[in-house]
């Protein structure tokens, strides 16, 4: 790896950087053996909670397991491999209703591409027990989602939660609706778009037509290679990186050898370049993914750089973004890097995105639904009145 991937690990621990040299290398008792002291003074209780937040367990295990106790100790083995275990009878469950589901779906003759989950791990990883998964998720075209709904509610799943709509805005301000099954307690989300606004991105019919077929079911189809990075770089970029499995996905992506010319015209094409440059920066500098220089075109960028230096301060802290309340800190710098991470058309896209009125408009000045057009001119006074008595939005 050369110095054109480098990034600051200064503020990373010891247990972090044993971590990253875990998951970079293949042969471990090499490392062991030229680098004892990596694992020299190792809080191990800090380094199993590290495996578990960044949900590498599965992948580490594995290997660890072929270790000599003096290098990681037995207690360290005997955990992870209890979580290795868990996690494979639940990938196996996942399997299992992600078959049920495609199979469903066709039948209705609803086209569907799975995302993450079970046909994740066994594409990457070439065994589903070495990827953790705690959902399904997949994606249908935005006309058929209602049928698609019917369909899981018949199945035994619950919606989560209704938005909050006016004017259609849901269409665009989310992208996925969560569903949990009665009785399995199984998660499922199901997609209209790839990532919420204000990204662009290919529509259904164009990710259909470059679909993988699974071996995990008859009727089981995901991403092709070059969609499949978009995707992990938008949603690795979207949450700061702070799991180091999104990157181990992208390293694993990579060995796959995506071709670097249709993939850079698809980053190009839907403004995401610089999230591509900076996932392949991070996977570069930290996992030591190997890089077709074919795409130094977005390793090169200086804002995929800026991104990546960004990203490290989730990296190096034990974030979870989704589960708020978050520090002030943390608060502070995803304020700023949110926005930093998309393009200057996309940003303008973004603020514009606050002057369309939200639900929230309607509840403050209830009219009738002929008159919702009326919001667009209201939109400022009702958020400022909001604003002055405590409310937000």
């Amino acid at each position: 790896m050369t110095d054109r991937y480098a990034l600051d690990k200064g503020r990373l621990s010891s247990e972090l950087l044993l971590l990253l040299t875990l998951l970079a290398t293949d042969n471990i008792d090499e490392t062991a053996g030229q680098e004892p002291e990596l694992f020299a003074d190792i809080d191990w209780e800090l380094f199993i909670q590290l495996t578990l937040h960044h949900r590498v367990y599965p992948f580490l295990y594995p290997k660890l397991s072929r270790m000599r106790e003096e290098c990681v100790p037995t207690l360290v083995i005997q955990r992870l491999k209890n979580e290795y275990r868990r996690n494979t009878v639940q990938m196996l469950q996942l399997s299992g209703e992600m078959g049920r589901i495609g199979d469903e779906l066709a039948r209705l003759n609803i086209r569907s591409l799975f995302l993450k989950g079970p046909v994740l791990a066994l594409d990457l990883y070439g065994d589903i027990s070495l990827r953790t998964s705690r959902d399904l998720d997949f994606i249908v075209p935005l006309e058929q989602l209602a049928e698609t709904e019917a369909l899981l509610v018949q199945l035994g799943y619950v919606k989560e939660e209704e938005f909050e709509t006016i004017l259609g805005d849901w269409k665009w301000r989310q992208h996925h609706t969560t569903f949990n099954h009665s009785v399995t307690t199984i998660k499922v989300e199901v997609h209209w778009r790839l990532n919420p606004a204000p990204s662009r991105e290919p529509d259904f019919d164009e990710l259909w037509t470059r679909a993988r077929a699974s071996s995990l079911g008859r009727n089981v189809y995901y991403l092709g290679k070059e969609d499949l990075f978009l995707f992990l770089s938008a949603h690795g970029a979207r949450h700061g990186w702070s799991r180091l499995r999104w990157l181990l996905d992208i390293k694993q992506l990579l060995a796959q050898q995506p071709e670097p010319g249709a993939l850079i015209q698809l980053l190009q094409r839907y403004h995401y370049s610089n999230m591509g440059g900076q996932a392949l920066l991070l996977a570069a500098a930290l996992l030591k993914a190997p890089i077709d220089p074919a795409l130094s075109g977005l390793t090169d960028s200086p804002k995929a750089h800026r991104l990546a230096e960004l990203s490290m301060f989730y990296i190096e802290r034990l974030v979870n973004l989704n589960n708020p309340p978050l520090a002030p800190e943390v608060e502070r710098h995803y304020k700023y890097y949110q926005p930093a991470i998309l393009t200057r058309p996309q940003q303008l896209l973004y603020v514009l995105g606050f002057l369309y009125p939200y639900a929230a408009d309607a509840k403050t000045l209830p009219l009738p639904q002929p008159l919702h057009f009326l919001y667009f001119p209201l939109r400022p006074f009702l958020w400022g009145w909001r604003k002055a008595i405590g409310e937000d939005k």
